[in-house]
């Protein structure tokens, strides 16, 4: 029989649901993404590393698990809470149920609660802790470890360990994807185009990566807060005195822009979901993205040399810049979204336009 757990929140409220995945307790950060499908992506995201991510979508695992979809090897969420988990699901490609896939990677699963009114109260209440408890018996010690928890160190917990190369030895271009904890996607949209892709380690150093004469680096995405990040700031702020072609994600496009001289700011409850509006200021068309970030550049920070080139449609936060003295240029949605929209993935044609002047120059 499935056992009654309860989640938590710092603000004293309690939502009661049923166990699934693997039994335990957890504290973490309490997030809500919209998407309808891709919650295996979700899943497997390294940027969700010290979050409880609840699915909006009420039927989460339908399709099952599919590794081939997945973005790394592994999840580093700290909890998943879906209204109603799949117990059948039914795909071609289906190679197991999410209740396995939580219970062998050791992720706690909430289900059974209501996944509508739970995110109501996390965007009036804004950015929020929770903890997920077997019993309510010492509900004020959870109220207050959910008080005091923070994501700390996220990015050395997620990126890879030594550096992988992948892709023909004699391609046009090699890229070197500076790993924070990249989507796989990422790598696979470059290798799509015929790039040779070089993943370093979020401590690589300048002087490393440009010994390896890249023809573009690539700022992966990655979890946590970008400030936090000080010895990779101080090393970007070398690399863009290189001329290389950059093109930063995500986090990527955080971290540049704070080398640059600009801030970041924590938003109240994040962007999270793939129907996220995302304007060109230049053409003044509005793409639809997905994105997974609770930070964003401060837009009124940015230096003389650096230009807004996309904003959110519908709060007004920054999503792209373009720096004008260096070949340059960053996003804070993901156009190397799978499951999609992919309506942004002609950005990577742009790095490889960037890379081929460089290599022309």
């Amino acid at each position: 029989m499935e056992k009654s757990i309860y989640l938590v929140l710092e603000d004293g409220r309690v939502f009661e649901g049923r166990s699934f995945g693997a039994e335990g307790e957890v504290t973490g950060e309490i997030v809500f993404t919209t998407g309808m499908t891709g919650y295996l992506e979700t899943l497997t995201d390294p940027s969700y590393y010290g979050q409880i991510v609840v699915q909006t979508f009420p039927l989460i695992g339908n399709y099952g698990v599919i590794p081939a979809d997945f973005e790394s090897k592994k999840p580093h969420l700290s909890a998943y809470i879906v209204r109603e988990w799949c117990r059948t699901p039914s795909n071609f490609r289906c190679e197991g149920d999410i209740n396995t896939f939580l219970k062998e990677n050791g992720i706690v699963g909430l289900y059974g609660i209501d996944t509508r009114a739970l995110p109501r109260i996390i965007r009036e209440h804004g950015v929020m802790n929770a903890k997920i408890v077997t019993s309510l018996e010492h509900k004020d010690q959870a109220v207050a470890e959910a008080k005091a928890y923070a994501v700390r160190n996220a990015v050395a917990a997620v990126s890879c360990r030594q550096p992988e190369t992948s892709g023909p030895e004699d391609a046009r271009y090699k890229v070197v994807l500076w790993d924070f904890g990249e989507k796989e996607n990422i790598r696979r949209e470059l290798l799509k185009r015929g790039c040779e892709v070089i993943r370093v380690p979020y401590d690589t150093t300048a002087e490393q990566i440009l010994q390896m004469d890249p023809d573009g680096i690539m700022l992966s995405n990655g979890p946590g807060d970008p400030a936090e990040n000080t010895e990779i700031i101080d090393q970007l702020k070398i690399l863009c005195k290189s001329g290389k072609p950059i093109f930063g994600i995500c986090l990527g496009h955080q971290l540049m822009a704070l080398a640059q001289g600009g801030k970041t700011e924590k938003l109240k409850y994040g962007h999270r979901g793939a129907n996220q509006p995302a304007e060109d200021l230049v053409t003044g068309r509005v793409y639809i993205t997905s994105q997974n970030h609770g930070y964003a550049v401060v837009a009124d920070s940015l230096p003389e040399n650096a230009k807004m080139r996309f904003v959110n449609a519908n709060d007004g936060t920054c999503e792209g810049v373009d720096y004008l003295d260096a070949p340059i240029f960053t996003v804070q949605f993901h156009p190397e979204a799978c499951a999609g929209p992919q309506d942004t993935d002609f950005l990577f044609d742009r790095f490889l336009d960037s890379m081929e002047s460089y290599k022309n120059r």
